[in-house]
């Protein structure tokens, strides 16, 4: 395959030897084929010392890159890759790294893209579908997302994912920890608490918390998106808080969970970067780590959609 900007092809720098080999002046086979003179003994050239061979396109990288990114640079990206599982822009903030730089470290290594990999596993898979219409609100409060993920409990001692799959460490009948989380659809700050269940009151305290949390932080939120669920749509306490703090509320589309998408994210980061980052050897103890972790998502990790920089400073902005 020719190069995309190459005025000829293979086809025509074989007829550029034929032809002078026939008997042809060069500068007449140059003017015929549109090229210079030069071009014509460049590939007479190649072909005398190489064949048909001699007449495939060459690299055109360089013999010598100074200004290429040390091997030992290149280690750190692949090495944080494969330890934090993001993407350029987050590592890029990591590392200290333009985002530009990291992202070209990853294509020469061939890392997939994290669309194409499990979350968990980091295992290729086919592409979810992505909806062609993304947004944000222009001040923080505007819309908070809300939502909330079952996990299973760990038994005492540990699960399967630190001792393996036998049938006695499996955990079945420990029951459900449900995380209720409120996320800031501008500045992507984010509130979590683990509940015993997603019944109308427990959903209303959260929320009342949640509210209160934004407000200690400088933000007065003024609508709530959630999805379909009884609990949003008529539960009487829920309702209550809303009016309270004179909230508008904004329902998903049916059947349409990445209408809710910024706590759809919220959840799968939870789950690769909290509840399943490390083997937990009891339950009390992951409740435990969420708080940090929100410290830590909230202050000093970089968020892709955030240029690399944490929630926090975009509210400060």
């Amino acid at each position: 395959m020719a190069h995309a900007n190459a005025r000829t092809n293979l086809f025509a720098r074989k007829l550029m030897v034929d032809r002078v080999a026939a008997g042809w002046p060069a500068a007449q086979v140059a003017e015929q084929l549109g090229v210079s003179r030069a071009t014509v003994y460049k590939w007479l050239r190649r072909h005398a010392e190489a064949g048909d061979a001699g007449l495939l396109d060459r690299s055109s990288r360089p013999r010598r890159m100074p200004a290429r990114t040390p091997k030992q640079v290149e280690k750190r990206v692949l090495a944080a890759r494969k330890r934090r599982g993001r993407g350029a822009v987050v590592l890029a903030a990591d590392l200290g790294m333009n985002p530009s730089t990291v992202g070209r470290i990853l294509r020469r290594h061939d890392v997939p893209h994290l669309a194409a990999i499990d979350p968990v596993t980091g295992e290729p898979v086919r592409c979810a579908r992505r909806a062609g219409n993304r947004y944000e609100h222009p001040t923080p409060g505007a819309l908070i997302h809300v939502d909330v993920k079952k996990l299973g409990r760990i038994p005492a001692g540990g699960g399967w994912r630190l001792h393996g799959r036998s049938e006695a460490v499996k955990g079945r009948g420990n029951g459900y920890d449900y995380v209720h989380t409120a996320i800031d659809d501008h500045t992507r700050l984010a509130y979590s608490e683990v509940l015993p269940d997603e019944k109308d009151a427990t959903c209303a305290g959260f929320l009342h918390r949640a509210l209160a949390w934004f407000a200690g932080h400088g933000i007065r939120v003024r609508r709530v998106l959630t999805d379909n669920a009884l609990v949003y749509r008529r539960g009487t306490n829920w309702g209550w808080v809303c009016t309270a703090w004179q909230l508008k509320r904004r329902f998903t589309k049916p059947r349409c969970p990445w209408t809710n998408g910024k706590a759809e994210r919220f959840n799968r980061t939870l789950l690769t970067e909290w509840a399943y980052a490390r083997a937990w050897t009891s339950n009390h103890l992951r409740q435990q780590g969420l708080d940090k972790f929100l410290i830590f998502y909230n202050t000093r990790r970089g968020h892709s959609a955030l240029g690399g920089r944490p929630p926090i400073t975009r509210l400060a902005a």
